[in-house]
C-alpha cells in the first residue's frame, strides 16, 4: 500500500522568504512542480503525494504525480481529515509541516511527520 505524503502548502511555500505572498498561488504551483519533479527520498517506497491547498492558492490544477485538494475552509482541518481517513484504512500517512499544532493533531491520527525541508531541498 502507497503512503499517503500530504504537503501542508501554506506552510511549506511560507517557509523560504522568497516574495511568495505576492503570488500565493503560483508559489504554490511552483511547490507542485517541485514535488511531481522530485517528491521526496524522506519517505520509503511508492508514494502517492497530496498537496493540501487554501485560500488565494485554491484551484491549483494537479499534475501527474500530485494531487492538489482545495480546502474549502481551513486547510489544517482538510489536512486532518486525510490523515484520519489513511489511518482508517491501514494506510501509512506522512504530513510535511512545520506547524506544532497541525502535527500534534495529524499524530493523534496515526501520521508521521517530516518538515519543509524534506520537499523543498535545493536543486
Amino acid at each position: 500500500m502507497d503512503t499517503l505524503l500530504v504537503v501542508d502548502g501554506a506552510n511549506v511555500v511560507g517557509s523560504v522568504p522568497d516574495r511568495w505572498w505576492r503570488d500565493r498561488r503560483g508559489a504554490a504551483e511552483r511547490l507542485r512542480d517541485t514535488l511531481a519533479d522530485r517528491g521526496t527520498e524522506a519517505v520509503p517506497g511508492p508514494v502517492e503525494i497530496v498537496l493540501v491547498v487554501e485560500g488565494a492558492a485554491r484551484g491549483v490544477e494537479p499534475v501527474p504525480g500530485v494531487r492538489v485538494e482545495s480546502a474549502p475552509g481551513s486547510g489544517d482541518d482538510l489536512i486532518v481529515e486525510l490523515a484520519a481517513g489513511a489511518a482508517r484504512s491501514g494506510r501509512p500517512c506522512v504530513v510535511v509541516t512545520a506547524d506544532r499544532e497541525l502535527r500534534h493533531r495529524v499524530e493523534d491520527q496515526g501520521a508521521g511527520c517530516l518538515g519543509p525541508r524534506s520537499v523543498r531541498r535545493p536543486g
